[in-house]
């Protein structure tokens, strides 16, 4: 650091005797300040600055817990299974099993940035995505970032029963940054952030790489980060979405999802992306075992298994 400060005054010194004026005298005995250090939950704003507005001083916890919107949610309490206080509510025990195995996996690979998808629309994917961001946080301490990240066909946030926007849009258009389009919700460690206003080239957009930034300076704040994708089969978006996360969940929907499509939007992820298969939509007789069909990353899901 001694170096960068005495090349500095001296190109001060040059510069005042250039203009016939003197050094400040403050200057030479001015101390040159060490970077902060920055704790485990606390990210540093040193990433490149790539058109959204900056985020002033390090980003903690209790910033964001400060400046998060809290609006009033008004839930569908027919699909939002957690936020109707009924713990036995139909499908509820299911998502318990899901969210045990999830930890199994994260046993041995990195897994906390984790993609819902699907072939088609209509198969249940915000459906999925929503209610797991929900288990997890029922676990004390837990806390859970939902994204609506569906830029075309956004539905979590009439599910949620809370406001559009602004959202990941504007995020992503540097309009806003990381805490003004972020909701708290009604229940401990849930958050979440829309879809926001329309946009014309989404894929465009989440590839710029201001997506990745977002979850960078989001990540150590959370326990789980889940995304909901658009369906994988029309558009390419969900493909984008996968490199920046760690897992891929892939929701199809029971007697419904043609094989073929469901095979080709599996081959869409690397198989180590793909941790995965959830079958929504079973027939309310079907047991536990038969409504979740699971694909350890060690085992790899073959185009014939799915």
């Amino acid at each position: 650091m001694s170096r960068i400060h005495e090349a500095l005054k001296k190109a001060e010194q040059e510069r005042a005797s250039a203009q016939g004026g003197t050094v400040p005298s403050g200057f030479a005995s001015a101390p040159v300040a060490e970077p902060p250090a920055y704790e485990d939950a606390v990210v540093p704003p040193t990433a490149p600055n790539l058109g959204m507005p900056e985020f002033a001083g390090a980003f903690s916890l209790e910033t964001l817990l400060a400046r998060c919107a809290q609006p009033e949610w008004k839930p569908d309490l027919q699909t939002m299974l957690f936020m109707n206080g009924s713990d036995g509510a139909r499908g509820t025990e299911e998502y318990r099993t899901l969210r045990s195995r999830l930890y199994h996996v994260r046993e041995k690979m990195q897994l906390k940035k984790l993609l819902v998808t699907s072939a088609l629309p209509k198969e249940g994917k915000s459906f999925t995505a929503a209610n797991l961001a929900q288990v997890m946080v029922r676990q004390h301490g837990r806390r859970a970032l939902l994204i609506d990240a569906d830029l075309r066909g956004p539905r979590l946030h009439l599910m949620l029963g809370t406001p559009l926007g602004p959202g990941l849009a504007e995020y992503l258009m540097g309009k806003a940054d990381e805490v003004s389009v972020m909701q708290r919700g009604p229940m401990e460690g849930l958050f979440f952030i829309p879809a926001g206003e329309g946009i014309e080239n989404p894929a465009e957009l989440v590839a710029s790489g201001k997506l990745k930034l977002l979850l960078q300076r989001l990540e150590p704040l959370f326990d789980w980060i889940i995304i909901d994708s658009p369906p994988v089969v029309p558009v390419s978006d969900a493909s984008v979405l996968s490199k920046v996360c760690d897992g891929v969940l892939m929701v199809v929907r029971s007697n419904s999802t043609p094989s073929d499509l469901a095979r080709k939007a599996r081959m869409e992820f690397p198989d180590q992306m793909l941790i995965g298969v959830v079958l929504n939509g079973t027939d309310h007789e079907t047991t536990e075992y038969e409504r979740y069909y699971y694909e350890s990353y060690e085992k790899k899901v073959t185009p014939t298994q799915l």
